[in-house]
């Protein structure tokens, strides 16, 4: 009877000792930070309209590290800028950080980007600080972005790129288009837009097929119209 008795006790306290780790582990408070990454694929890469790889295929990664509503990165991509003259640029890396402070739906972005290249004989990389915000309406996102550079590549002096954007989601499906210009001083300013459609083929992968344009064909065969397919894996 006693040893039943001590057997039964053992039990008890097991299973409550085995409850408590348990729960404290369920209350246990989530990590200061996180550490995130991406890699995907393209048809070509397209930023602000123009084409960055010679209307080739892309190839990118990035990882990305948050403590609270701050963040840093890094963001890499091949690159071809022969259509500009240049033969040996060959890849891109940017450097960026930032703060993501929001008020109820109204999320907003404040940082700073350092876009470098590899095997470049022009030392054309340069910085940005950018200031972005979005506010949702149900499944409509309506956004706006202002990027400045105090000298643009080629030293054609300050720049600005300004956006309007909007995206609306519908189950794994989102539907989405936006509306830029870029100003330079000693270049000349174009304006570039696009739209697309994005589809979540499961939790952190997902498929892009987009329309790009400028209104600056004139300026070389990397500012037409394309349209891009890209798939990209987030975890």
């Amino acid at each position: 009877m006693m040893k039943l008795r001590t057997i039964l006790l053992a039990a008890a306290a097991s299973t409550l000792f085995g409850t408590a780790a348990f729960a404290a582990d369920e209350a246990a408070p989530p990590p200061p930070y996180t550490l995130s990454f991406n890699f995907g694929a393209a048809t070509d890469y397209v930023f602000r309209g123009i084409s960055q790889t010679d209307e080739k295929p892309q190839a990118f990664a990035g990882a990305d590290l948050a403590v609270s509503k701050f963040y840093v990165g890094t963001w890499a991509s091949n690159v071809s800028f022969k259509p500009f003259g240049d033969t040996k640029t060959s890849t891109e890396i940017d450097f960026y950080g930032g703060f993501k402070p929001s008020f109820g739906k109204l999320n907003l972005d404040i940082g700073a980007i350092y876009y470098a290249y590899l095997n470049n004989p022009a030392h054309t990389e340069y910085v940005e600080a950018y200031g972005k915000g979005s506010y949702a309406f149900g499944p409509l996102t309506l956004g706006g972005a202002v990027f400045w550079s105090p000298e643009f590549p080629a030293k054609s002096g300050d720049a600005w790129y300004y956006e309007g954007n909007a995206a609306y989601t519908v189950g794994k499906w989102t539907v989405s288009g936006a509306l830029g210009r870029q100003t330079i001083q000693k270049a000349a300013d174009y304006t570039t837009w696009n739209a697309g459609v994005s589809y979540a083929i499961k939790d952190g992968i997902s498929l892009d097929v987009r329309y790009w344009d400028t209104n600056a064909h004139s300026f070389a065969d990397v500012y037409g119209a394309r349209a891009v397919a890209s798939i990209k894996a987030s975890f």
